[in-house]
């Protein structure tokens, strides 16, 4: 273990770099005093670690809180990985300080108060600890109760909602994928999420080269198009009325819900961005959705249509979001979510409702329908929505 991994794990307060003396340099200023840490857990790759303290005001207050340090190991390259992480937790760490505050967001949307962020170039914040409202973890890669995933279809919808149009007119400020990116900029990225097709490319080119089933997504026709470039093309950001910000990476894992199950709170904000609601859905439905509440029939299937269970979910949300979404337009949209969704599994590895997805997009694919709506929306001038 490098030096820096040493001191991001919780080296004595005597270290100016230990996570217990930025957390005492950050809450100074508020008068709190952070008692003992404990390390919940490293960061991916040892790029830091996230701990729990009680902190303790003048008059004896305590104040459960959680401190997120990013510390890179000793030698980090400067390779697309590196910089993907580091804009990664900047992004995060923007979204809890600066566009929190000023979403005004409802009380559905459970969302950990920031207290402190480093100011000295340093990657460091202080948040409120959630489990003391929220104090059932999600599962690993497990399932949600029923009334779980309604809280999280609550969350997502009222999320979306209050952020619908949060990028229109200041695109050029968002932070672009971590190769093409050259600025330090202060803000959200502008593609939401970590599996869009212009920042896996590589995987992609595999999925070329191969001879599986899944090839399909990107064989090219007489235009160039295949299928996944016609879903990345669609689901670009571009300042479209039903475009909002996107928490990016939607699982159990990253939620706490409260003991009722009424209610869920989201963390791990590092691919927040802007996109398509449906994108965080899709990911929701297949990694965390209990298979029975999308489908009566738990046989594998070749081909699958929308079931009735599916269809409920994707209503429900559509009623707590509030919007006046065309259910035809909506379901446009979701198709084009899970075909791109299913396109990063098929590169990168299966896991959660994956004969759910594969069926999905089959049927998909093989309607047509999605295809020369898709194409149809290419040739009209996608960005002419954006109007």
């Amino acid at each position: 273990m490098s030096k820096r991994s040493r001191r991001a794990a919780g080296a004595s307060s005597a270290d100016p770099d230990s996570p217990a003396a930025v957390a005492a340099a950050l809450l100074a200023p508020l008068g709190l005093t952070p008692g003992p840490l404990t390390t919940l857990q490293t960061l991916w790759a040892g790029y830091g670690s996230i701990s729990s303290f009680t902190a303790v005001d003048g008059s004896g207050g305590k104040h459960p809180l959680i401190l997120k340090l990013v510390a890179p190991p000793d030698g980090s390259s400067s390779d697309e990985g590196h910089r993907r992480k580091m804009l990664s937790y900047a992004v995060e760490q923007h979204f809890y300080a600066a566009v929190v505050p000023a979403l005004n967001l409802p009380p559905e949307v459970g969302v950990a108060r920031v207290l402190a962020t480093s100011a000295d170039g340093a990657v460091a914040t202080v948040l409120e600890d959630l489990r003391q409202r929220y104090p059932v973890a999600g599962e690993h890669r497990g399932e949600l109760s029923e009334r779980q995933v309604d809280a999280a279809l609550l969350w997502l919808a009222r999320f979306h909602s209050a952020s619908r149009g949060y990028g229109r007119g200041k695109l050029a400020a968002f932070v672009r994928p971590p190769l093409v990116e050259t600025e330090e900029k202060k803000e959200v990225w502008l593609n939401g999420g970590y599996t869009y097709l212009a920042t896996r490319m590589s995987e992609f080119a595999s999925l070329q080269r191969g001879r599986g089933e899944w090839r399909v997504l990107a064989e090219v026709d007489g235009a160039g198009n295949s299928p996944a470039s016609l879903a990345a093309l669609f689901l670009e950001p571009r300042g479209r009325a039903f475009e909002s910000l996107i928490h990016g990476d939607v699982k159990s894992e990253n939620l706490f819900a409260s003991a009722a199950g009424d209610r869920v709170a989201f963390f791990d904000f590092q691919y927040v961005g802007l996109g398509l609601g449906v994108c965080d859905l899709a990911k929701l439905f297949t990694c965390s959705v209990p298979l029975g509440l999308l489908v009566e029939d738990k046989r594998r299937e070749k081909r699958r249509g929308m079931g009735k269970g599916e269809e409920a979910l994707l209503r429900k949300y559509l009623e707590y979001n509030g919007s006046a979404y065309d259910w035809d337009e909506f379901t446009r949209h979701w198709e084009t979510a899970l075909v791109d969704w299913c396109r990063f599994q098929a590169s990168w590895g299966w896991w959660g409702n994956t004969d759910w997805l594969q069926s999905r997009v089959r049927e998909i694919l093989a309607d047509g329908g999605w295809r020369r709506w898709v194409e149809g929306q290419a040739s009209a001038g996608i960005s002419a929505a954006a109007q």
